[in-house]
């Protein structure tokens, strides 16, 4: 039997898409395609490429003008996504720091943080903006993660599966280091006008809200909330994907 959630979703995706519509044309004109075009190591290297230099030194700037910096905080300030209680923390793709700055303010003190990120010049930049010894930061890939079964019971995980040929394979992979009852937020690109923008500028794919749902739920990923950076969002269904998952 199909999941109450799941089925919420489907009759929420056909109010807001008609039955198998398809994304709009000038969206797909727009999104980036690289990804689909070459193999996944010259992806990836083009990935480092685009992070290790100017345009990933500007990261936390763009993210600040974006406000994404600031709603992303309230995500925790507001405890949408209560960080109270939780012991070891992953996040992945730390990128600039962003979210790991909002980690170390408003996880408990006592709380380990580990940030990895494909790119060493991007952990670079992470350690410099955080200013904390607090973190452990890690050189990783999300497809072959250096941590053990069952080892956190939170993960962030902002703007990373977008650059993944298939989301799955990267859950599958966060799903094993969390522990069962673990939680994650889940921020991700959606196949949308201002999601295709964002994957010309960052060189990534988008998601479906739909599909990402059932392939999180075949992992054991349970689809526990959708989060929205304000109500205005939330009324526009706009902001991307953003979601709270339980390790089942």
């Amino acid at each position: 039997m199909m999941p109450k959630a799941t089925k919420s979703r489907q009759r929420h995706h056909r109010r807001q898409h008609g039955p198998g519509e398809r994304p709009k044309v000038i969206n797909k004109l727009i999104e980036h395609r690289l990804i689909q075009r070459v193999s996944y190591e010259e992806y990836r290297a083009k990935v480092r490429d685009v992070y290790g230099g100017p345009q990933g030194a500007m990261l936390a700037a763009c993210s600040m003008i974006s406000l994404h910096t600031t709603l992303g905080e309230r995500l925790f300030q507001k405890r949408k996504f209560d960080l109270a209680g939780l012991r070891n923390i992953l996040d992945v793709g730390s990128g600039a720091g962003q979210i790991a700055r909002h980690l170390l303010r408003y996880a408990d003190p006592e709380a380990r943080l580990t940030c990895f990120d494909l790119s060493p010049e991007m952990i670079q930049r992470a350690r410099n903006r955080v200013k904390s010894d607090r973190p452990r930061f890690v050189v990783a890939d999300l497809m072959h993660l250096p941590f053990a079964d069952d080892s956190f019971d939170c993960v962030t995980c902002g703007y990373v599966l977008e650059h993944l040929p298939d989301a799955a394979l990267g859950l599958a992979e966060l799903s094993r280091v969390m522990a069962p009852g673990a939680r994650m937020l889940l921020l991700a690109t959606e196949d949308n006008l201002s999601g295709a923008m964002t994957s010309r500028l960052w060189c990534c794919r988008t998601y479906n809200r739909l599909e990402l749902a059932r392939v999180c739920e075949t992992l054991g990923l349970r689809w526990h909330k959708e989060l929205w950076f304000t109500r205005m969002h939330k009324v526009f269904r706009a902001g991307g994907i953003c979601v709270e998952l339980v390790k089942q």
